[in-house]
C-alpha cells in the first residue's frame, strides 16, 4: 500500500517536472534560458519517473536498468546542454534583451589584449 503510494507520488512528480520543463521551453525568451529549463527539469523529471518505475516493478533487473538510465542522464545532460549553448553562442544566437553579463566575450577580450601586449 505505502509502496504503491510512493510509486504514484514519484510518477506524478516526474510527470509534473517534465510538464514544467515543456512550459519553460515555450515561455522562456532565448536559447540559453530555454536550454536551462529543458535540461534541469527534464533530468529531474526523468529521474523521478525512473525511481517510480523501479519501485513499481520491484525486481533487481528493472531497478538496475532504471539506475543506469539515471546515471547516464546525469552524465550526459550537462555536457549536451553545454555543447548546445556553446554552439548557439558561436552561431550568434540572439540573447534576451535583459541579459547583462557575457563572461565569454570578456574572457576573449582579455585574452586578445594579453596576446597583443605580449
Amino acid at each position: 500500500m505505502i509502496l504503491d503510494l510512493l510509486t504514484a507520488a514519484m510518477l506524478l512528480l516526474g510527470g509534473a517536472f517534465c510538464l514544467l520543463g515543456a512550459i519553460g521551453v515555450i515561455r522562456m525568451p532565448d536559447l540559453y534560458t530555454r536550454l536551462q529549463a529543458a535540461t534541469k527539469t527534464g533530468t529531474l523529471g526523468l529521474g523521478c519517473l525512473m525511481v517510480g518505475v523501479a519501485l513499481h516493478f520491484e525486481t533487481l533487473g528493472v531497478s538496475v536498468r532504471a539506475m543506469l538510465v539515471i546515471a547516464f542522464l546525469l552524465l550526459t545532460a550537462p555536457v549536451a546542454g553545454h555543447v548546445i549553448a556553446r554552439a548557439g553562442y558561436y552561431a550568434g544566437s540572439p540573447r534576451w534583451s535583459r541579459t547583462v553579463i557575457d563572461e565569454r566575450a570578456d574572457a576573449e577580450e582579455a585574452s586578445a589584449a594579453d596576446d597583443a601586449g605580449a
